[in-house]
């Protein structure tokens, strides 16, 4: 393999305008169908389906509510109602409103018992997305203006809530992304390639999805994995070969023969790594859910595109910049024939300092580090995921205010179940379905019940008495589901938004288990194949879940338990979003691989030319572990500017990702692993012949490409014997 992508290096750097515009028109082609596709369906209707509390309600539009809990304490009092009247009267006038709910009318009250709380519902006409945008905002200005002492809050939402406007901490994260590649590669035009390839390698990677996405039916969650896994690993593989190509140029070979040779070693590890990710994504199949499939394909794409983009435009564009990829020191030196290997490179960094720590204390650094991890993923055990938080993800905006007050006050009436019977004779059996129903313990009323035009199904409307993330509610969904067909001649089928969203939630917890079988099988096998070892793909992966596990940790203690309020923008105190695992899982996975393949490579190299396994761990670090050390840094950088972001999704992804960086990098890969090597000795590259013999060779050390030089030098000696002849 080496020697073919050496060869695809070389081709691509010797036509390289011929490789620019290709990638610049496959880019162009994406925009071309994307914006056809948007063209096309612009004009098609959408539909929406009524919500449960619509259909009890009989309106198809959306709705808000006015909830007033008066610091008087009773809504019915004179003043207080004729408040609340007032508010109501301003209601009706706001634009889109066509009707207002009395809930101090005698014939349909909607007050607590205790009278301290009153909801009024907002109705609206079908409205386009500015309207929706111009009415939420009229609603919450006259929310905002009410007198104090009402307490009004707005409950409901008109707008989908997306991202907010980027804040200055993504803008930073990116910033220090480039002084680390500036810093590392001692060139401004070097670590500025690195950085485009990287964000032209994601953009076109969504290009092309979003284009796919005006042909087929897609996902809006789908580019969310594709998106970060995408720029996460762009960064690293652009790196990796950048990196490769300026150790060779400083050796003093020739800018074309260099190319090629970063390309078939560098590039054979990029190719490997991001096989491994793609096809650990496309497992995500397993999951048999269209939204994690979607997501998986979409992601599997972006990271296809950005190995793509290492292997054939960054050669292109190596061969504009030859030299100038060097710092001008490293330039000028090279171009006064001083050249600097492997081996004459200073020993006692501090990259050098820390594995011979490591090595010379291998199980302290073995306990330690495992210690360490097991600490912070222990919060883990106590993580809750839900589908959707209902009442927004903000737990201190009025949204949320307004739908506490009223389960507080009223139950899980703003969520109900859907609980429809079936038999022949259902109706007659009312009475003891009923009965069931109400004896279910969490089971607040029964608020409604109706029966279908055949007379063989009775559809009942039932409210918890929690919300529809509290395990109360998930607990009545369970059993009337465990005894269904308890009553004899009737069948009861649970549905409604609370069931449905529960149902998802479950269904992403039994992908996620399918799905970590999954990676671990094919982290086994593949890294099987590359190190032709048993114990070191072992411990790769052993150590990428302990780096999973105290990413879920971290993101659990900081988003469930809110340790670090004072430091996080974005709300804290709800539950995970079911998708966030799923989508930990997927990054770390990618870098992960990057990290263990790039480091331990090396190591493999220097065992397989006789060094002694203390000193080939040595050696191998000290060569590789700079540029994984930069690539670390890089994407912590970028993820802590995303975790900075007030949006809540965003921020515990980003946040999640930081931790599992921070927790693969440094500790998982440079101090476990060569720890653990050190331990293990010479048996820690043992396979049984048997499998040694089966097992292909995919010569990520670029053994074919020395034997090339070889032949090559062998050939030219003797031509030169016979020239002097």
């Amino acid at each position: 393999m080496s020697l073919f992508l050496s060869r695809v290096g070389s081709f691509s750097a010797r036509f390289r305008w011929a490789v620019l515009g290709s990638w610049l028109l496959i880019f162009a082609v994406f925009i071309g169908i994307l914006v056809a596709g948007q063209n096309s369906s612009s004009d098609e209707e959408q539909s929406s389906t009524p919500t449960t509390q619509q259909l009890l309600e009989g309106s198809t539009g959306p709705q808000l509510q006015l909830v007033f809990h008066p610091e008087s304490g009773d809504v019915t009092a004179k003043d207080t109602a004729a408040q609340i009247h007032s508010v109501l009267v301003m209601a009706q006038r706001l634009p889109g409103v066509e009707t207002v709910s009395d809930p101090l009318n005698a014939k349909q009250p909607y007050i607590s018992a205790n009278k301290t709380t009153a909801v009024a519902t907002l109705g609206y006409g079908q409205l386009t997305d500015e309207e929706r945008e111009a009415n939420y905002a009229a609603a919450l200005e006259l929310q905002q203006n009410a007198t104090p002492s009402l307490d009004v809050q707005l409950g409901g939402q008109l707008v989908a809530l997306g991202a907010p406007e980027q804040g200055p901490g993504e803008g930073i994260g990116v910033i220090l992304a480039f002084v680390v590649l500036a810093i590392t590669f001692g060139s401004m035009l070097a670590a500025g390639v690195n950085l485009l390839l990287a964000v032209f390698g994601v953009g076109t990677g969504l290009v092309g999805v979003l284009a796919y996405g005006t042909l087929a039916p897609l996902d809006s969650n789908s580019i969310i994995l594709a998106a970060m896994l995408g720029l996460a690993v762009g960064i690293d593989y652009s790196l990796f070969i950048i990196s490769r190509y300026r150790t060779e140029l400083r050796s003093g070979r020739e800018v074309n023969e260099t190319i090629a040779r970063a390309t078939g070693t560098a590039g054979t590890a990029v190719v490997f790594a991001g096989l491994t990710v793609i096809v650990a994504l496309a497992a995500l199949l397993i999951a048999n859910i269209s939204t994690i499939t979607q997501m998986g394909m979409a992601a599997a794409f972006a990271v296809a595109v950005s190995v793509l983009i290492a292997l054939t435009l960054l050669p292109a564009l190596m061969g504009f910049m030859g030299l100038r990829v060097l710092s001008r020191k490293a330039r000028k030196d090279v171009e006064a024939g001083i050249f600097i290997t492997e081996e004459t490179k200073p020993k006692n960094g501090f990259l050098a300092r820390w594995v011979a720590l490591v090595i010379k204390r291998p199980v302290v650094s073995l306990l330690g580090g495992l210690v360490l991890l097991l600490l912070v993923a222990a919060p883990m055990l106590s993580m809750k995921t839900a589908f959707n938080i209902p009442g927004g993800t903000d737990p201190e905006s009025t949204q949320r205010t307004a739908y506490n007050l009223i389960v507080d006050e009223f139950g899980g009436i703003q969520s109900p179940l859907v609980v429809t019977a079936q038999g022949a004779k259902v109706q007659a059996q009312s009475a003891d379905i009923e009965k069931k129903i109400l004896e279910i313990p969490g089971v607040q009323q029964i608020m409604n019940s109706d029966v279908t035009a055949q007379g063989q199904a009775i559809r009942y409307i039932v409210a918890p008495e929690q919300g529809p993330i509290d395990q109360s509610t998930k607990d009545i969904v369970h059993e009337l589901r465990a005894d269904a067909d308890a009553i004899a001649g009737v069948h009861l089928e649970i549905s409604g938004e609370t069931a449905m969203g529960i149902d998802q939630d479950q269904e992403m917890k039994e992908a996620l288990i399918k799905y970590v079988v999954v990676i671990v099988a094919i982290s086994l096998v593949l890294l099987i194949v590359l190190f032709r070892s048993l114990l070191v793909p072992l411990i790769a992966t052993l150590g990428y879940l302990l780096s999973v596990g105290a990413a879920f940790g971290a993101s659990t203690a900081v988003f469930q338990w809110g340790w670090l309020d004072p430091l996080i923008a974005a709300p804290q105190g709800d539950p995970m979003m079911s998708l966030l695992p799923l989508i930990l899982v997927g990054v770390l996975f990618g870098l992960a691989m990057d990290y263990q393949v790039f480091l331990v490579s090396r190591i493999q190299e220097m065992h397989h030319k006789g060094l002694a396994p203390k000193e080939a761990i040595g050696e191998g670090f000290r060569r590789s572990a700079p540029v994984v050390a930069a690539a670390a840094c890089i994407m912590t950088a970028v993820f802590a500017g995303f975790a900075s972001s007030s949006f809540a999704i965003a921020a515990s992804i980003a946040f999640g990702l930081l931790i599992g960086v921070i927790a693969d990098a440094f500790i998982v890969r440079m101090i476990l692993m060569p720890a653990a090597l050190r331990l293990l000795g010479d048996a820690a590259w043992w396979m049984p012949r048997w499998l040694d013999r089966i097992v292909p060779n995919v010569d990520a050390e670029g053994h074919s490409l020395d034997r090339l030089d070889q032949l090559t030098n062998a050939e030219n000696d003797k031509d030169s014997e016979s020239v002097m002849i």
